[in-house]
Parts: structure tokens; sequence; C-alpha cells
């Protein structure tokens, strides 16, 4: 019998190679839970409409139900954010909109900053020495930031998983990551 609980502990890329082992849908749901506010938020930041950040994540996850069982995915996180971005902007491109090109920047630091927190065995002297970097900053953070940002990053909890474990809200969570990312990349760039 399926218990989320037990889900709740694994992280995306275990609970996404159990969705390619088994086929079984609650697995893949987890997944949607979890990156739902993430990809939504993604739409929202591009497309500044509700309806068509809504249309957006269904359109996502709707393509990708089956299309994730045979490809292979390193970083679920990287992967499907990649998939919303590509989406957004392709949706702009087709209804002649301006493409803001400052937040392209953006979500690159943010994927360097993501790429800094997972575990690399042959990771370079320069990743070694930035990922030091970054974690010493982490540091420097206030305290809610860094609690979000560490449990998201680090841990890949979810948002709601989070709100859940430390008693802010969904938007405080939302909030304290985004400024935490914001901060360690403004820690970075100035060096």
């Amino acid at each position: 019998m399926f218990k989320r609980k037990s889900i709740l502990k694994l992280s995306d890329e275990d609970v996404l190679r159990h969705y390619k082992t088994s086929g079984k849908a609650e697995y893949f749901g987890e997944l949607y839970i979890r990156y739902l506010p993430v990809l939504y938020g993604m739409g929202l930041k591009y497309l500044h409409d509700a309806n068509k950040a809504q249309n957006a994540v269904m359109t996502i996850f709707d393509d990708i139900f089956l299309k994730i069982l045979q490809t292979d995915i390193e970083i679920f996180r990287i992967w499907i954010c990649s998939l919303m971005k590509n989406y957004c902007l392709e949706l702009l491109q087709k209804e002649n909109q301006k493409i803001d090109a400052n937040f392209n920047t953006n979500v690159i630091a943010d994927r360097e900053i993501i790429y800094l927190f997972s575990e690399n065995e042959n990771e370079t002297e320069t990743e070694a020495a930035r990922k030091k970097e970054l974690k010493l900053n982490l540091k420097k953070l206030p305290i809610e930031q860094r609690i979000a940002t560490i449990r998201f990053l680090m841990e890949e909890m979810s948002y709601l998983d989070i709100a859940d474990s430390t008693g802010y809200s969904l938007n405080q969570v939302k909030n304290y990551i985004k400024n935490g990312i914001q901060n360690l990349k403004n820690c970075t760039q100035t060096k």
C-alpha cells in the first residue's frame, strides 16, 4: 500500500527512480507536489499572468508524465526548471512579447548556486573553493533564510515540507529561499 510519509523522506532523484522502476503515479504525484509552487512562481515571473502560469505548469507536467520515463535525468530540480523556462520563453516568443534578458542571467546564477550545493566527486579545485566560500557565506544569512535555503538546496525539501518542519508560512518559506539565494549570489559576485 502506498504511504506518502515514506516518500516524503526520499530525495527527488530517489522518487524519480522509484517512478521509473514502478511506474506508479504516486511517485510522479510527489514530484508534482514538490515542484508545483516553484514552477508556478517561474511562470508568474516570465509570463506575468496567473492563468498563463497555471496553464504552463499543467502543460509541463502533462508533457513529461511519460517522457520522464525515457529521459536520463541527473538533477531533477535543474531539469524541470529548465523545461519550464524554455516553455515560457517559447510561449512569449509565439506571442511576440519582450523577454526580460536580465532574468536569464539570474536563472543561470541560481542554477550555479544549486550546482555548488550538489555533491560532485570530480570537482575541480576552483569548484571546491567556490563551494567552501558559498558555505561560509551561508553563515552570514539571517537565520530564517539560512534554514530555508539549506533545507531547499542541500536537503532537497519542498516548500511545503520546509513550512511544516519550521512553522514558517508557505509565503515566508518562498521569500526566505528567494532572498537567501539572491544574497548568496550577491556574496559570490562581489568577489
